[in-house]
């Protein structure tokens, strides 16, 4: 089985663009993609958007973490 591309909603306007379409193995886990000493958060709660030809599922996010040190 393939990942799915998703996209990631929200969280810090910072995260590039080219970044907000990242691969999961299942759109019932989340995401979480680390950023300066952070982790953000995503989670898919059924709802898909269109990025030029593609639907993909989006991602919304959630919540920061900081990285355990």
């Amino acid at each position: 089985m393939s990942d799915f591309e998703v996209l990631l909603v929200g969280g810090p306007s910072a995260i590039p663009d080219a970044d907000r379409v990242q691969l999961s193995p299942s759109l019932t886990e989340k995401i979480k993609y680390l950023f300066g000493a952070h982790y953000e958060h995503f989670v898919h709660e059924g709802e898909f958007g269109d990025v030029g030809d593609r639907r993909l599922p989006i991602y919304r996010w959630t919540m920061r973490t900081a990285i355990a040190e």
